[in-house]
């Protein structure tokens, strides 16, 4: 039986931005579902040294697809080494590089090369990720850009309560998402549809707005991350997580959202002040009154039906 065939693939950018802010961005693979339109969530295997082991869930055709791969970051080459140790699955094996070279007047140019082996009955070699290279591309182009703003363009909200009652309860009110309208302040209406166990495509209606996020659902973990797809006026990219923490004296509940502000659309939505420095002030209080009002109603949710359940809360008890 004949070897697979190894394909082989290049992809080449220039991007008006230091060479060094190009790297950094393609070396923090942690942030790349808040900045890159492909990537849902990047989970952090191990990091030690220079080397770093990841498992990343990307969209992909349509679907979310995963796999593990480890990484060689090598900062004064600019060069990040990749190969796939559990791979997706449209392929058998995969392994390559990106490379960042500093140009004259400032810019840089990004190479992308791959060499993988197909897998039977997927995607023809030549369409394998190229739809998710060229978004990951335009997207890194966009922020490299930006990079003398870029700070200011990422909003982020984190809070915290405690619940005393059981993990499982905070867990379940944040997982059925489903039953939030009507009960979570703002949200009009909920359209979740779960295919797959675990992972969720959740459509929010907030008045006039209409949001799409991809969540992934991780029970054993107590931990729910999501990926906003179609964001709201003057967003650009919005993803986030909650973690149910159970100790001995009751639960934690963290949850984070980040946001990455479009100060092109912020002068364009209308009725509002054009300045970035407001809209970071109206996002940074929506984001903070939604997380406390969902927390609030999650510790509510939990406490309560708790109590229901004590011997002194049972029918024909006193």
């Amino acid at each position: 039986m004949p070897a697979p065939a190894l394909h082989h693939t290049s992809h080449r950018i220039e991007v008006a931005a230091p060479a060094g802010v190009v790297y950094g961005l393609l070396a923090d693979a942690e942030r790349w579902p808040l900045f890159f339109a492909p990537t849902v969530y990047v989970e952090p295997l191990d990091l030690e040294g220079p080397g770093q082991r990841l498992r990343m869930w990307a969209r992909a055709e349509g679907r979310i697809t995963s796999w593990i791969t480890r990484r060689v970051l090598d900062p004064g080459a600019r060069r990040i080494t990749f190969r796939q140790e559990v791979t997706s699955a449209a392929v058998d094996s995969m392994r390559g590089r990106w490379h960042v070279e500093q140009r004259a007047g400032g810019s840089s140019l990004l190479t992308l090369e791959r060499q993988f082996t197909a897998a039977e009955g997927h995607l023809a070699p030549d369409r394998i990720g190229d739809a998710n290279i060229r978004a990951h591309l335009a997207n890194l182009k966009s922020l490299a850009e930006r990079w003398a703003v870029l700070d200011e363009l990422v909003v982020t909200v984190e809070d915290t309560v405690r619940v005393d009652g059981p993990s499982e309860l905070v867990y379940g009110f944040l997982y059925r998402a489903a039953a939030w309208p009507g009960t979570v302040p703002g949200v009009a209406g909920v359209r979740l549809v779960e295919e797959v166990p675990g992972i969720q495509t959740l459509r929010a209606q907030d008045g006039a707005q209409d949001t799409v996020a991809v969540r992934l659902c991780f029970p054993h973990g107590g931990l729910i991350v999501y990926k906003v797809t179609k964001a709201p006026e003057a967003v650009s990219g919005q993803a986030g997580q909650w973690s149910v923490e159970p100790d001995p004296s009751g639960v934690t509940v963290r949850a984070r959202h980040q946001v990455v502000l479009n100060e092109h659309e912020v002068a364009r939505v209308p009725g509002q002040d054009a300045h970035l420095a407001d809209a970071r002030r109206r996002v940074r209080e929506r984001l903070a009154r939604d997380s406390a009002a969902l927390l609030h109603l999650a510790r509510q949710h939990a406490e309560d039906a708790a109590r229901a359940l004590t011997p002194s809360g049972l029918p024909g008890r006193s």
